[in-house]
């Protein structure tokens, strides 16, 4: 390779959504100054559009449930739909976020080694020829890309933290906490009951009642007066 006549800096441009394998660049050859056309390996695009969909539409969706709770308050209420509906959306967006964070997180792993210099230098001629040294002189950034990943999980605990504080707008949370309150006010009506008493009517036609709590006695002393006397 003669080193006047080659351009020996590669410049390789990627960014979303990571179809790498219709990225291109042009590596010098040996012979003169001819150059071979190559591209990356890889596509990631499913897995990166996944997870930017789910941004976009919770935050679409965040900002709806705003408006609705601060003008809509009483529509919102109303025979019990709009929570019912805010719970059922927050949980998908809960497992939805986990699902697309995860799958973007392996998605970005497997870029950084695609685009790692040492792969790249496999796919160049040039590199093979062991006369030839090949080196990188600036690596990818990832900083911004690791950000979004580490975002990802956060908007999957903000949600799923959400959760309980959505279900207490719901029926299922009020007639949850009713039913114990009513168990413990019919048990108390079950032992707070009168006592029972039996009456019975007699030949003469008197009518008299008999109480099983409670039983008048009557005391006498029997034996007749005592006195005493002082006989001199």
């Amino acid at each position: 390779m003669q080193k006047a006549s080659s351009n020996l800096s590669i410049s390789i441009n990627f960014a979303y959504p990571f179809r790498l394998h219709q990225v291109s660049f042009e590596a010098p050859l040996c012979e003169g100054i001819r150059r071979e056309q190559l591209s990356l390996i890889g596509d990631y695009s499913s897995s990166a559009e996944f997870f930017v969909t789910i941004a976009v539409f919770a935050f679409l969706y965040s900002l709806m449930a705003t408006i609705v709770y601060i003008f809509f308050q009483n529509k919102y209420h109303e025979n019990n739909r709009g929570p019912l509906i805010d719970f059922v959306v927050t949980v998908v967006f809960s497992f939805m976020w986990l699902v697309s964070s995860s799958a973007w997180a392996k998605a970005l792993s497997d870029v950084k080694i695609a685009t790692d210099p040492d792969e790249v230098q496999l796919l160049i001629a040039a590199c093979k020829v062991q006369s030839n040294k090949c080196g990188s002189v600036q690596g990818p950034r990832w900083s911004g890309l690791n950000t979004s990943v580490v975002f990802g999980f956060l908007n999957f605990v903000l949600w799923a933290g959400n959760i309980w504080f959505v279900f207490k707008e719901t029926g299922w949370h009020k007639g949850a906490s009713r039913h114990p309150g009513g168990a413990s006010e019919k048990q108390a009506g079950t032992f707070n009951q009168p006592p029972y008493s039996q009456g019975s009517f007699d030949p003469s036609g008197s009518y008299s009642t008999q109480g099983n709590l409670s039983q008048l006695s009557e005391y006498s002393q029997v034996g007749g007066p005592t006195s005493y006397s002082n006989q001199m």
